[in-house]
């Protein structure tokens, strides 16, 4: 299915099922939420990772990734010099068809990507929960503050994306997860990762805590 979405690029992946906070500052972004409120609800724009460029600056700098994810906003908080916070999930994945920028803002034509199993994906799920379980019980060992337990879910394809996003990686091989075509296939290429990084934090049990911090917010 071929849709046409805003666009708002970021330094991060966002993955479907999963909550994104956005301070919006940047005027032309003001904008998009502006118009999206006038919209009726579900309220939906494309979270698109930056290869080359930057956040904040001109449209023209930027590299986008070829794979995003459409971000259904859920709250939106107005403040009275006209900067927005934004609670969304990630919703649909996305294929970048095309890019306009005439307007304020980015625009794209997208493919929206299906959310398939794959075949036997419960085999791979299961391998997969319990290198994650072991993988949260190093980082705890080591000192990490992890907020609270995660549930995770039996469904492989929720699964699959909720490790995607909860494991330390770089943005790449994030990318790369977002951008696998099926839960099985991803789920695989997470066993592997998490088979790694359960050896590294056997070694060097140190990890970047913040990535760990509930309710981080990325401004434009």
């Amino acid at each position: 299915m071929t849709v046409r979405l805003p666009l708002f690029p970021l330094g991060t992946v966002l993955f479907p099922g999963l909550v994104l906070p956005l301070h919006i500052f940047e005027e032309r972004y003001r904008l998009l939420v502006r118009e999206l409120l006038e919209e009726p609800e579900p309220r939906r724009f494309g979270v698109i990772g930056i290869e080359l460029g930057h956040e904040v600056g001109t449209t023209a700098a930027r590299r986008l990734a070829g794979v995003g994810c459409a971000a259904e906003v859920q709250t939106v908080s107005a403040h009275p010099d006209g900067r927005f916070d934004l609670v969304t999930v990630g919703a649909d994945r996305f294929r970048l068809k095309e890019v306009d920028d005439s307007g304020p803002y980015l625009t794209g034509e997208v493919d929206l990507l299906p959310d398939e199993a794959g075949e036997a994906p419960v085999p791979a799920a299961r391998q997969v929960a319990g290198l994650f379980r072991r993988y949260r019980h190093r980082l705890a060992s080591a000192g990490v503050d992890l907020a609270e337990p995660v549930e995770l879910p039996e469904d492989p394809v929720r699964l699959s994306y909720l490790v995607a996003a909860a494991v330390v990686l770089d943005r790449d091989e994030k990318q790369r997860l977002l951008e696998t075509g099926d839960a099985t296939a991803r789920l695989r290429a997470e066993r592997d990762l998490l088979t790694r990084e359960n050896r590294l934090l056997d070694v060097l049990p140190a990890v970047p805590a913040s990535q760990f911090i509930e309710g981080a917010v990325h401004p434009n």
